[in-house]
């Protein structure tokens, strides 16, 4: 089944059930410093996980676009992405256990056909020294829906054995079936939400080969182990858990939140290991292919080169798409390195003219219709960036040359030199290494990660303290216009309807340029309402207020939470008259009157349900 299809079974799936479909969210989080890109579908929905009431009900569904910088490093196995869509849907303070585990045995059975026979579950063991007994419910819940499928399911302790004929439902403990974002419940920081949850696995069958190089391969095989045999396609969370008073205790509601991988529920339905045989991937490796000369799959490393430029180049063009461009700073230096990679990766396979931009439009086609991304502005960034990185590629050619020449071996922390002055991945070194004969000392490669590390580290601290809002400056000007967003907001709202919410923004001193969910292009009309009411709320020069409370009596007081925050205990919100009031973390001028003229200077698509306006004050 095409990856297409998944998505708009799934969709319409969950539609029917009575979830409200939501669109994706952008691949970068609005006022939330604390991660770099959106990596999960539930980061917008965490006001509303929390108790605020969403605008649109309470069950929610949608496709997400996310990234997780994490899995870098694993990419080139068959299993591992930087960019995926997630599959979500959403409880909120609905319904629970019965209905998700009910309806998701039926999406993946019934709608994308996958053999029951072939899936197996997981359910939490239980954590008695914080008071969380062993979730029967679920597991008892899925003996049933087995039952009904002709299947006999037995519940075991996972990792215990390996798996016999009739075990389906595996107990396992809080490092493996608890979610948080912080973890186990023992890590929970005041006021986090978690809760038990259930992993939804596809065994590709013991006879099939397994992961590639993989250290377990001959270790005791258990759903939850390493082997490659069982795939995770989806997990459900049961969310009604919260850390108060230094204890996990029960929520005021209970939530549902499901989470699962579009790419892997793909190959679950062709049963094939090995994602990047999807729909998806195909016509990228085939082109690839067809530039290198290569075949895939003939050798692991020009299989797992291959892998790298497919996943790479997708995830540089969706950042492109959402306004992040190749950089030395925050996410654009990861989409440099991306780009990078996948350059030197192409170099591996012969590949010495550029190619970046040709394999971006393959995927401006497979996506037009759910993400429309601007092929042109994307080829041409891309372009661009390896043009540049080809020549820094040549010039550090040189240094390295001269390196060899004066060492009889080199050391991690001259590779590490490398990368830092000229973009050479660890595996780039290595290989020129390797082909010219140049010995690398021995621990080079723990040295080089280590200095890569505290690298990180030092650029995380540095980012921890960029400005929340996408604001790139505190500046008057940028002040300014950052208070303007709010009264804009608000004014779409009442020209619009409610169901408005931000999407992103990013504020310099020049103009503002925010994202908000609306189906629809704007009318001439609409525009020149919002606008108007803008400049009618600068003209009656009201304080702009600021007040520190908690979360829950923001929430109470009307506040708006703005989509991707992650929130403390105590937030600050800030009230324009009646007009507005927000959640906010940024700098605000002290009056309304000081803005000046409010003009919207454009409006337009931003992605699939989303618009985007840039404004101004004149």
């Amino acid at each position: 089944m095409k990856t297409s299809e998944i998505r708009q079974k799934y969709l319409e799936y969950f539609k029917k059930k009575g979830h409200a479909v939501i669109p994706s969210c952008g691949l970068v989080p609005d006022n939330d410093p604390t991660t770099l890109f959106t990596s999960a579908g539930m980061q917008q929905m965490i006001p509303y996980l929390s108790g605020q009431k969403h605008p649109l009900g309470a069950r929610i569904a949608n496709s997400q676009k996310c990234l997780r910088t994490q899995d870098i490093e694993e990419v080139g196995d068959n299993r591992h992405t930087t960019f995926f869509e997630m599959l979500g849907n959403w409880s909120l303070n609905d319904f629970f256990k019965k209905e998700q585990l009910s309806w998701m045995f039926e999406f993946l059975t019934k709608e994308v056909g996958l053999d029951p026979h072939h899936l197996y579950v997981t359910a939490f063991k239980g954590l008695p020294e914080a008071g969380i007994s062993r979730d029967e419910e679920t597991a008892g819940i899925w003996k049933k829906l087995f039952k009904d499928a002709g299947i006999d399911a037995a519940d075991v302790v996972g990792g215990e054995h390996a798996i016999k004929d009739d075990e389906r439902i595996f107990y396992y403990d809080e490092m493996k079936n608890w979610w948080s974002r912080s973890g186990k419940p023992q890590a929970m920081p005041e006021g986090e939400l978690g809760g038990p949850d259930s992993e939804i696995f596809w065994d590709f069958g013991a006879e099939l080969k397994l992961h590639e190089n993989s250290p377990w391969a001959n270790e005791t095989c258990h759903v939850n182990c390493d082997c490659g045999r069982f795939l995770e396609i989806g997990n459900n969370v049961f969310m009604e858990y919260i850390k108060r008073g230094g204890a996990v205790v029960k929520m005021e509601q209970r939530n549902v939140d499901f989470g699962g991988g579009l790419e892997r529920v793909a190959a679950a339905s062709q049963n094939d290991p090995d994602i990047f045989k999807i729909d998806l991937f195909s016509p990228v490796i085939e082109t690839i292919e067809r530039l290198s000369g290569k075949k895939y799959g003939t050798d692991a490393k020009t299989t797992g080169a291959m892998r790298v430029i497919a996943d790479h180049i997708r995830s540089a063009a969706f950042l492109i798409g959402d306004g992040v461009l190749p950089s030395n700073k925050a996410q654009g230096y990861f989409a440099r390195r991306l780009v990078r990679r996948a350059v030197a990766k192409g170099q591996q396979l012969g590949i010495e003219k550029n190619f970046l931009s040709e394999i971006a439009s393959i995927y401006s086609s497979i996506y037009l219709n759910i993400y429309p991304l601007a092929a042109e502005q994307i080829g041409a960034e891309l372009e661009k960036e390896e043009t540049k990185f080809r020549r820094t590629i040549h010039e550090g050619l040189k240094v390295f040359k001269k390196m060899a020449a004066e060492n009889s071996m080199l050391s991690g922390k001259q590779l590490f030199d490398l990368y830092q002055s000229f973009g050479f991945p660890l595996e780039l070194s290595l290989e020129i290494a390797k082909e010219g004969g140049t010995a690398i000392a021995s621990g080079a490669e723990n040295e080089f990660r280590e200095d890569l590390k505290t690298h990180q580290e030092l650029s995380r601290t540095a980012s921890a303290g960029m400005f929340k809002g996408g604001l790139a400056d505190a500046g008057e000007q940028t002040t300014k216009l950052h208070t303007a967003a709010h009264l804009m907001l608000a004014a779409l709202r009442q020209v619009l309807g409610e169901h408005v919410v931000q999407r992103g923004s990013n504020i310099t001193a020049e103009r503002l340029r925010f994202d908000f969910a609306h189906p629809e292009k704007m009318t001439p009309e609409q525009i020149k309402r919002v606008e108007d009411l803008v400049n009618e709320q600068i003209a009656k020069n009201d304080p702009v207020n600021r007040e520190e409370m908690a979360l829950e009596d923001a929430r109470n007081s009307g506040a708006m939470g703005v989509f991707g925050s992650k929130y403390g205990e105590r937030v600050t919100v800030y009230a324009i008259g009646e007009f507005s009031k927000e959640i906010c973390g940024g700098p605000h001028v002290a009056s309304t009157g000081v803005l000046g003229h409010f003009r919207i200077a454009k409006e337009e698509s931003s992605s699939s349900g989303i618009r985007r306006i840039k404004a101004v004050l004149e």
